[in-house]
């Protein structure tokens, strides 16, 4: 699951920077560094929720 997260938002990151993907905060080409800091914050709920659930 988190190779699948990680995969989706490295993609999400090259998009952004060959055209910006126009959602509100992601309208320039240099915001590609936001969908990093929300691809921490994803990968880290869920390799918490892994360890706290199972």
């Amino acid at each position: 699951m988190t190779k699948l997260i990680a995969l989706l938002l490295m993609l999400a990151m090259a998009i952004q920077v060959i055209k910006p993907l126009g959602f509100p905060g992601l309208r320039r080409r240099m915001d590609f560094w936001k969908i990093a800091l929300i691809a921490f914050g994803v990968w880290a709920v869920a390799l918490l929720s892994r360890d706290f659930l199972m």
